[in-house]
């Protein structure tokens, strides 16, 4: 069976997104949370609201994630996710955005082998008793910079690598390279997990069929024998692509589902909010992916752009679910 995760998304996919998604859709194996930061001292006032709490989350599939370039902070955050009870943790060594990136945190420690690799050392030898996996890209300035760290994906005890296949210079343009993922494969001895544009069944599929090729070209066996893919962009898109890529079978009309998600995401929105209109900025975020769903993908972001009250919000909502069709 395939093993389907959720990318961390800052500011879209916290606790409210994944407890409301979990509530209407199915499909996901795994959650990662955003980041956290900031991690200065045991028991963390950042790590004491909702969005770690074992109250609010199941952390038997969330996994919580650090931006972080020190193996204390690190090795803080690991002890203090242990104590809640979750079973692993992840580091993202992938986000592309300058001003992560130049304080050499994020896809910044990939420029940085050196420093990078010593700092995971250094956290190995002080954790114990929880899984420590890795978010990254194929670099930040040019796609050679993850060889630098093979053979330290090979040597320590890593529970995964996940590997979105661009650089971080790229951001998001241009494609991510399936090519030149399926190529690490047979090089790296730890579980696999893909990353990047799988906008929907038939891209999944394709990238499925090339992991599977590479597996085979090779005499050795490679740890990655099953599909293990994470959804990002696609399935904040299509919050069905889960279940259509596991051929899970739900008779409801789908335009209603996403409408009672929608809805229901809000509303959690604004409890949380205290009825503050500032929630509607992460609406708008979600919606300038859930937009491409409708076949008028321009008239639908039209209507959410510019709003900023409530009532406006929820108005907007109503006409586009009354007035424009679902395309998956």
């Amino acid at each position: 069976m395939e093993t389907l995760s959720l990318a961390p998304f800052q500011g879209i996919t916290d606790v409210v997104y994944r407890n409301i998604f979990k509530k209407h859709f199915s499909g996901i194996d795994k959650y990662y949370t955003p980041f956290f930061t900031g991690i200065q001292k045991d028991n963390s006032k950042s790590l004491r609201g909702e969005e770690i709490s074992p109250d609010f989350n199941d952390v038997k599939t969330v996994v919580p994630q650090i931006l972080s370039n020190t193996a204390e902070e690190i090795v803080r955050f690991a002890n203090q996710c242990k104590s809640m009870g979750y079973w692993e943790f992840n580091l993202n060594m992938g986000c592309p955005f300058p001003r992560v990136a130049n304080k050499t945190r994020g896809c910044g420690l990939m420029a940085d082998p050196n420093r990078t690799i010593k700092m995971l050392n250094d956290v190995f030898e002080q954790i114990d008793g929880i899984k420590f996996s890795i978010k990254c890209r194929l670099g930040y300035y040019n796609d050679e910079e993850i060889y630098a760290f093979v053979d330290t994906f090979n040597t320590l005890p890593f529970s995964e690598i996940i590997i979105h296949p661009r650089i971080g210079k790229q951001m998001y343009t241009g494609e991510a390279s399936v090519e030149k993922f399926t190529a690490l494969i047979p090089l790296i001895n730890k579980p696999l997990v893909y990353n990047g544009d799988v906008f929907d069944v038939k891209k999944y599929d394709f990238v499925l069929m090339r992991c599977r090729e590479a597996i085979h070209r090779n005499s050795s066996e490679p740890i990655m024998t099953k599909s293990e893919i994470m959804l990002g962009r696609g399935l904040l898109t299509n919050p069905f692509l889960a279940e259509q890529i596991k051929k899970i079978d739900n008779q409801q009309d789908k335009k209603s589902r996403l409408h009672n998600f929608v809805v229901d995401l809000y509303v959690e929105r604004l409890r949380h909010a205290g009825g503050s209109p500032k929630i509607i900025g992460s609406m708008k975020e979600l919606w300038k992916y859930m937009m491409n769903i409708f076949d008028d993908p321009q008239n639908v972001w039209r209507k959410v752009k510019k709003v900023n009250h409530l009532d406006d919000y929820e108005t907007s909502v109503e006409e586009i679910f009354n007035d424009y069709n679902l395309i998956v």
